[in-house]
């Protein structure tokens, strides 16, 4: 879960330039690339900044690559920018099969260096077989950053009065207003690209770098947000396609048809995951630091006390509402950290809620590190009027793709209702692209369907049972819209399952080298529980 400054604000954490530049290769019409008529990547060495991220016992395999496509791929004359491309090259050459494009989702997640760490999601014959390639996808990263401030003082001066969570009149209305006057400095400082940022303009972006690497068919892998741009595409593009694996899926039809139902469906989605976080936790008890007693009653007293007053560790650390639903909104993405997070709970519950047996004097928010977790912020250190050095591609994907028809002014009411249905999460929800899309600047030229492409193969989609930001629910969906899919159902927490679950990467690299499809109804498991007893 992203906070306020990285939902308006997502640094790109992973900078390293992609320096060959590319060759121009633009299309006028919407029609496919054809491997013929568009110029080829030109393929180089990497940065050095690049090459000191590489593992040394493969850094031979690597190279870098920028690649020109159009800002708007219908009116050339409004110039061209460079996306940023990274190769792995197959293990084993003289038996690739073609290339395999990687997008991490976000939207706005950098997505070039991903090779780097394919060993941890894709089995060995996959990267036999493939060069793995990662691209920065327009706007973000090395791509051409979207940027909507000059300095990083006029961006901390924007966010400075947005809260996670706004609970008071002041709170709300400073909130609304931060995203106002961050539209309006989007529109006096983005330029042309601004409103050519959808996922649509992504996918004929693919659509070039497959035809530019020589393949024919799409190969792709994309996660959370990235299953929309592998929908798009293959509903753009079904002729075009071999093989899509989409992990951690968003329901495609309702994301760009109806905005405002989709996020009050994701503010449901967390509460869901937290329920079973919960009950996980009272059945793992003692192993569950928080498991003593009722957890659900636990947590709920939490919050009702942190709504009302902020709770004080014996230190001076806060922890208000809103860093309570960030710090456990993001610990659901990953089961790794639901020790740490029953444990923080436990001790921020002794502090409001203490008892005679409670000795907690000596708390600190190094304590409660799993819950703080603070982002990491390049604009803490920057020199006074230093250049702004994040992108702001979050809104203007979120907000071309998805279509919201109210107003701003809405946003109270629209919180207070969320709220009542989803305790902890739907304010934080209603907070977001609900707050900030009526007031972008941005484009709306979205694909929104039909999304019964008939693809050659089907496609494979992933879901969680306890994913908190893309429900099991969206999966299911997905692989119903698609014209051609089989669901791959995971019996596991957390957000997204490639790299965490030997069965489910099997069946991923049985489909990725040949196209075989893992039979419908199969339930999988992932390789560890959270909470699961160590050795005796």
């Amino acid at each position: 879960m992203l906070t306020v400054k990285r939902r308006l604000a997502l640094v790109g954490i992973l900078v390293a330039g992609a320096v060959p530049a590319g060759v121009p290769a633009a299309t006028a019409d919407t029609g496919a690339a054809d491997v013929a008529a568009v110029a080829a990547v030109e393929w180089g060495p990497c940065t050095e900044d690049t090459q000191a991220m590489l593992p040394a016992e493969t850094a031979g395999q690597y190279s870098c690559g920028t690649y020109r496509v159009p800002i708007d791929h219908d009116n050339a004359a409004l110039g061209t920018i460079d996306l940023a491309l990274l190769r792995r090259a197959a293990d084993e050459p003289g038996r690739r099969i073609g290339s395999l494009f990687l997008n991490p989702g976000g939207p706005g997640g950098p997505g070039r260096t991903m090779p780097i760490a394919a060993e941890s999601f894709l089995e060995p014959r996959v990267l036999d077989r493939f060069d793995v390639v990662g691209f920065d996808p327009r706007g973000v990263g090395e791509s051409a950053p979207l940027r909507c401030f000059t300095t990083g003082e006029d961006s901390s001066e924007v966010f400075s009065r947005a809260v996670h969570v706004p609970q008071t009149l002041r709170e709300i209305s400073d909130t609304l207003a931060t995203f106002r006057d961050y539209g309006g400095f989007c529109e006096r400082n983005a330029g042309s690209l601004l409103r050519h940022m959808s996922t649509k303009d992504v996918a004929r972006d693919l659509d070039l770098l497959r035809a530019a690497v020589g393949d024919a068919k799409l190969n792709y892998v994309g996660f959370s947000y990235g299953t929309l741009l592998g929908a798009t595409y293959a509903n753009m593009y079904p002729e075009n396609t071999r093989a899509l694996v989409l992990d951690g899926n968003v329901d495609p039809e309702l994301r760009t048809g109806d905005g405002l139902r989709y996020d009050r469906e994701r503010a449901r989605g967390f509460e869901y995951a937290l329920d079973a976080f919960l009950d996980a936790c009272k059945r793992a008890a003692p192993r569950c630091a928080f498991g003593e007693g009722s957890p659900r009653q636990k947590f709920d007293e939490l919050l009702r006390r942190v709504r009302e007053k902020p709770v004080k560790l014996p230190d001076g650390t806060k922890v208000d509402l809103s860093t309570l639903v960030n710090g456990v909104g993001g610990a659901l993405y990953s089961p790794g950290a639901f020790t740490g997070l029953a444990e923080d709970l436990q001790k921020v519950y002794g502090v409001a809620v203490p008892s005679a047996n409670t000795k907690l004097t000596a708390l600190t928010g190094r304590d409660i590190g799993t819950l703080l977790n603070p982002p990491s912020n390049v604009r803490h250190d920057v020199r006074p009027d230093s250049a702004y050095t994040g992108h702001d591609s979050y809104f203007a994907v979120n907000c071309s793709d998805k279509s919201f028809r109210h107003t701003q002014d809405r946003l109270p009411v629209l919180a207070g209702e969320w709220e009542r249905k989803s305790p902890v999460f739907g304010r934080y929800q209603a907070f977001a692209d609900p707050a900030g899309c009526p007031v972008w600047p941005g484009g709306t030229d979205a694909y929104r369907g039909p999304w019964n492409g008939e693809t050659e193969q089907p496609v494979l989609v992933i879901g969680n049972y306890y994913d908190p930001a893309t429900q099991y629910r969206f999966a299911e969906r997905m692989a119903d819209q698609l014209g051609h899919a089989r669901l791959l159902s995971v019996d596991a927490f957390g957000h997204c399952i490639l790299g965490d679950s030997d069965g489910v990467d099997k069946a991923v690299g049985d489909y990725l080298v040949n196209l075989t499809v893992p039979p419908p109804g199969q339930v999988y498991e992932p390789n560890e529980r959270p909470f699961a007893a160590g050795p005796s």
